[in-house]
């Protein structure tokens, strides 16, 4: 330890308390030891925690104030209030007398409280949220998984004069990276080959989803009578998804028994994605009395590992696609992304995204999908019966919007309350197995979200983004979708994907596979670090990601 860090270490205290707080049912405070050595203050968790409880803070309070923070973006800002650090961004700051400080591990989020306070959150409301369907109209609930077991883990913050160290989200180090998860809910044999020749054109990859069983209502391509064109897509490098089994519904019990017996196309396909409501999907296979550890076992079984379940970060346009950046998902983003569309579109547009994303309340969410539905019968069948139960259901939908217009520079700002800790991947115990979850930006509008400005805004931001895209998609009023006509991709989105790849092609963006890029940053939490006798921070795992030091 040089000279220098031992006189300052002697001058201040650094620390002036810390205090951990239980967010179970019944909240408890502690008052843990706070002594540094070495330059390291490590926390004792296991003398306060009860065996599987995982939700809490720790709040340190310093005797020095913050001077700097390290953003999502690798780049040094001043310090604010409410500034969050989420499990793949840095969790570095810097102190008035230049210390720097940083945790000796990646878990968790960090939030300022004020300038001389600091949380260090574990599984905070919303941090990982997952979609549970229940009863016969399935009504959706959201609850927290399970996350980690912290008992045995060694919390510490590290404190160096010397140096930090961070790391890269992306293979490609610092870079951007963009990935896509494409439900095939809309493919045909036609477009899916017309898709493929547009991302062979542009050299993107995607994680395409698919249906292995031939079982639905309307025309679609399924691996069981499109094999060789699927093939291809693999052939071709991108990785295929199970889009659950099939387009439609069986019987709960025949649904059921498909999802047991049936036998994967390929040795690893280890992504699943939730389709409609299909009585064996993550999201519902407790509701149909699945035995949880049978659920475990055979998706072990299908070497299936990472899961997807209806939850979007946001909406993606013009200025909204970092997934990393938590002032992307804000409705002063979202408006000022679609202010350029007609008055009508453009006040629909918000009010769907007050309610589903803002509020994000599913009792909300029903009553303004109720009213929606009464006043397109009320207009198609040109009939007023339902006009009573309309003005009825309205001020209940008002009400809440009115709210937010009514104190807009206020409500504007915040972020959804599913994107303000960027659950991007997360760790969820089915059985006695751990699962990997990834969340999503929604992407309906290719000429708004991949224009060249926002790629530019992601390189710049070096952010990430999981795309939930349906490709094939026809509706006339998804005014940016690929397909221009039934086989003609649009010229402007065409534009789009090719500049797309040529980032991609000059190493400014990482184009991973969705199980690529999860294996890549799950390395996150293997990551540990110390402080050496020479008082600089140094790497003892690395969780096989790329680093770099901060001096």
């Amino acid at each position: 330890m040089t000279e220098l860090f031992l006189y300052i270490w002697k001058k201040k205290k650094m620390i002036t308390s810390i205090r951990l707080i239980t967010l179970e049912i019944n909240t408890h405070t502690h008052t843990l030891e706070n002594k540094i050595l070495n330059g390291k203050n490590e926390i004792v968790l296991n003398q306060f925690l009860r065996l599987g409880e995982n939700r809490f803070d720790l709040e340190i309070v310093f005797d020095i104030p913050f001077k700097k923070v390290r953003n999502h973006d690798f780049n040094w800002i001043t310090p604010f209030v409410g500034f969050k650090a989420c499990e793949f961004a840095p969790k570095i700051l810097q102190l008035e007398n230049d210390f720097f400080v940083q945790a000796n591990c990646n878990i968790g989020i960090w939030e300022i409280k004020d300038l001389k306070t600091l949380l260090w959150r574990f599984n905070p409301e919303y941090s990982t949220p997952l979609t549970n369907f229940k009863g016969k109209s399935n009504e959706k609930s959201i609850i927290s998984a399970t996350g980690l077991d912290l008992l045995d883990k060694t919390i510490a913050l590290l404190f160096s004069k010397e140096n930090s160290i961070e790391f890269s989200r992306s293979k490609i180090p610092f870079s951007a990276v963009a990935c896509f998860t494409d439900h095939c809910d809309f493919d045909t044999i036609n477009n899916l080959k017309t898709q493929r020749e547009l991302f062979k054109m542009s050299n993107i990859k995607v994680t395409k989803g698919f249906f292995l069983n031939n079982y639905s209502k309307r025309e679609n391509a399924s691996y069981e009578e499109n094999k060789e064109e699927l093939d291809f897509w693999k052939n071709d490098g991108h990785e295929l998804a199970y889009h659950s089994l099939s387009q439609s519904i069986k019987s709960v019990e025949k649904s059921i028994e498909d999802f047991k017996l049936f036998s994967p196309p390929f040795n690893n396909t280890p992504v699943w994605i939730d389709h409609g409501y299909q009585p064996y999907n993550f999201s519902l296979y407790k509701e149909n009395n699945i035995d949880e550890i049978e659920y475990c076992n055979t998706l072990t079984q299908k070497n299936i590992s990472i899961l997807w379940n209806y939850i979007d970060s946001g909406n993606g346009t013009e200025g909204v696609i970092n997934q990393m950046n938590t002032s992307d998902f804000t409705l002063k983003s979202y408006y000022n992304g679609i202010k350029k569309l007609p008055f009508n579109q453009r006040i629909s547009l918000l009010i769907k995204n007050i309610m589903f994303h803002y509020y994000a309340d599913e009792k909300k969410i029903r009553l303004y999908k109720n009213l929606a539905s009464t006043f397109k019968r009320i207009i198609k069948k040109k009939s007023f019966k339902g006009v009573f139960v309309f003005f009825k259901d309205s001020f209940s939908v008002l009400k809440p919007l009115i709210s937010v217009l009514l104190n807009w520079n206020y409500h504007k700002k915040i972020p959804y309350k599913y994107a303000k800790y960027s659950p991007i991947v997360f760790k969820h115990k089915i059985g006695q197995k751990y699962f990997y979850v990834f969340q999503t930006l929604e992407i309906i509008d290719f000429k708004t979200t991949l224009s060249k400005k926002n790629i530019q805004k992601l390189i710049d931001e070096k952010g990430v983004f999981i795309g939930h895209t349906y490709f094939s998609a026809p509706m006339k009023y998804h005014t940016g979708r690929v397909f221009r006509e039934e086989d003609k991709i649009d010229d402007l989105v065409k534009e789009n994907f090719l500049n797309l790849g040529i980032s991609i092609k000059e190493n400014k963006i990482w184009n991973p596979l969705l199980s690529e890029f999860v294996n890549y940053v799950s390395g996150f939490e293997k990551v540990v670090l110390d402080v050496d006798n020479n008082g600089r921070i140094v790497v003892i795992e690395t969780g096989n990601l790329i680093f770099r030091q901060i001096e």
